[in-house]
């Protein structure tokens, strides 16, 4: 049974329940939060089923850690760095797929099968995907603040870095992305 965003919410007490193992309270404050971890992770992603994937990992990681939380910043902070860490993970394990997939069709076609089709690609997502071939710490900045909506100092506490080092990396990521929207590619 789901339990809506708002059911009986009290921020501060729940989570100092969820913290002491009140599993109701843990419920209310996953249902207070998934919509967002989702929609980090799919800003992140750019894929609905990978941001699911993600966002389930994200409240299994909660569940374990929610009582070692330091209560330092807010549970929105700390959930975009558990998020972020989320959605670097699950890319470490699509790159591996990936590359044991394109093994696997180098395989095919040494064997004089065919090789799969590459996927289209939506021109909508032009810039976000040009966002994702970012270096890390340009593309974190770059989505914390324009995508989320972070304030420099908010995206330097959930990166743990100084907000001159966030602003330092929007810059850079402004002229990598000019370079590399002119040239019509996201490599």
């Amino acid at each position: 049974m789901a339990i809506p965003p708002d059911a009986g919410l009290r921020p501060d007490a729940d989570l100092a329940a969820a913290r002491a193992g009140d599993r109701g309270a843990f419920a209310r404050v996953v249902a207070a939060n998934y919509d967002f971890v989702f929609r980090v992770a799919w800003r992140w992603t750019g894929n609905r089923e990978d941001a699911e994937d993600i966002a389930q990992d994200v409240c299994m990681r909660l569940a374990r850690s929610i009582r070692d939380w330091r209560g330092e910043g807010t549970l929105r902070t700390w959930l975009y760095s558990v998020t972020l860490n989320a959605v670097r993970d699950h890319g470490r394990r699509l790159g591996r797929q990936r590359r044991l997939a394109e093994a696997a069709q180098i395989h095919a076609l040494v064997e004089g099968g065919t090789a799969l089709p590459e996927p289209a690609e939506d021109p909508a997502e032009a810039l976000w995907l040009a966002v994702r071939e970012l270096p890390q710490q340009q593309r974190d900045a770059v989505l914390l603040v324009h995508g989320e909506g972070l304030s420099h100092s908010a995206a330097a506490q959930a990166m743990g870095c100084a907000e001159k080092t966030v602003s330092w990396h929007i810059h850079e990521a402004r002229k990598r992305l000019k370079q590399m929207l002119a040239a019509g590619g996201t490599s």
